[in-house]
């Protein structure tokens, strides 16, 4: 994998990840800046062969990211009416999990927004499964743990129902590590009950008849 990011940072100073396999790259979510220089490096790494996006908060520039790469870009239906600019290459999927590669599928958690949207990619290099899950679970400071926001920037948690939707959805599929949004939130061991133990550990502090 290749971090993709700006200096200084644009937008709220996320990171894109260039993830390289086999059966082509994908990037992972979008930085609100493109040049020529950054397309040509990138295009040294293998380009891009597929844009995935976790929600409406990194859709930015993605459209000029795929047609400067002709590459598709993955947005879930749910979040539809945050596409500001339409374009075809857009590609809206719907349900629960998309398969994009052989070994790269979405999933549809549903935190943060209704088509919040995170990555399992099963034959990462360490061979022991990958979430990229932008802030749809949001990595914190204290790397063993993620969060469950419906508004970030407004300290609104989100609802119990919505999380225990997403840990049924993502209980099928083996990850070790965890790829957040920003430069150094990731977790590198034990990802799945990670994202379990911190979901209790939520659950404990909600008040479930809110949910």
């Amino acid at each position: 994998m290749h971090g993709v990011g700006a200096v200084p940072s644009v937008a709220v100073g996320q990171r894109a990840l260039l993830i390289r396999s086999p059966s082509g790259n994908v990037l992972w979510d979008c930085v609100g800046y493109l040049d020529d220089n950054l397309a040509v490096e990138i295009e040294k790494l293998g380009g891009i062969s597929a844009i995935a996006v976790s929600h409406p908060h990194f859709y930015g520039v993605m459209t000029e990211w795929a047609r400067t790469f002709d590459a598709p870009v993955y947005v879930h239906a749910a979040d539809h009416d945050w596409v500001g600019r339409p374009d075809p290459l857009i590609e809206y999927w719907t349900g629960d999990t998309h398969q994009i590669t052989p070994s790269m599928t979405l999933i549809n958690a549903g935190t943060h927004f209704a088509g919040g949207t995170v990555l399992h990619w099963s034959d990462d290099p360490e061979g022991r499964g990958a979430l990229f899950s932008g802030d749809i679970f949001m990595v914190v400071m204290d790397r063993r743990w993620v969060s469950f926001m419906y508004s970030i920037p407004n300290f609104i948690p989100e609802r119990p129902r919505t999380i225990r939707r997403a840990l049924e959805l993502i209980e099928p599929f083996a990850f070790e590590r965890i790829y957040g949004a920003f430069w150094g939130r990731v977790v590198t061991a034990d990802g799945w009950a990670a994202v379990r133990r911190s979901a209790e550990r939520y659950m404990r502090f909600a008040l479930d008849d809110a949910s």
